[in-house]
């Protein structure tokens, strides 16, 4: 629903205990409270909150109108991308394997929209050609958080620790990625919005 600040706001009631709020990559605000809060609490706590709420709203327009006015990756680029992944991925997945005495199935390249990595129960690794289009080291700690996820399959402090194991620094590439990763995305779904055209 439209209220007077200029945003969209949706309120979701659940068996909950405490109100949160998140603003949404759409740049909407949904507050989740429990069911028998009343309105006025929940008003109260938005304009509590506010300046925050303003923050991210800006943010989050910033990067819808970035998304905008980006250039869909084209189809023929989406396939040259998968095959240098095919010939870059596979020998670093090996390498980190061996490092770490980590076992692994099979590695799939993948066009994907959301996702940079997956590790299924049985060991299979996918991954997402558009790493191509990220530094190496990027490259390297989605290889090695999924091989991870071959000891832990969860996002653990375990988890987190074996990684680390392997890439002390991890956090910085973690950070390029939630950066800049969803600009590739982007493109990546403008492409096949314009392919299904």
């Amino acid at each position: 629903m439209k209220n007077n600040n200029d945003y969209t706001l949706e309120i979701l009631r659940s068996n909950r205990k405490t109100l949160s709020i998140t603003v949404t990559p759409a740049a909407s605000v949904l507050v989740r409270a429990p069911f028998y809060m009343p309105e006025a609490k929940i008003h109260s706590f938005l304009t509590e909150k506010a300046g925050w709420i303003q923050k991210q709203l800006d943010k989050a327009r910033a990067a819808l109108k970035e998304q905008e006015s980006l250039s869909p990756i084209s189809m023929d680029e989406i396939r040259h991308l998968a095959e240098q992944a095919l010939q870059y991925i596979p020998p670093r997945v090996n390498y980190f394997a061996r490092l770490a005495g980590i076992e692994y199935g099979r590695i799939t390249i993948r066009n994907q929209t959301s996702r940079w990595g997956s590790c299924s129960a049985r060991g299979n690794l996918n991954f997402n050609c558009l790493l191509m289009l990220a530094p190496p080291d990027v490259i390297d700690y989605v290889i090695v958080h999924e091989l991870c996820h071959r000891i832990e399959m969860n996002h653990s402090p375990r988890f987190w620790q074996e990684v680390g194991k392997i890439l002390p620094d991890y956090k910085t590439q973690q950070k390029w990625l939630n950066e800049h990763g969803r600009i590739l995305i982007a493109r990546m779904r403008a492409a096949f919005r314009q392919n299904e055209k």
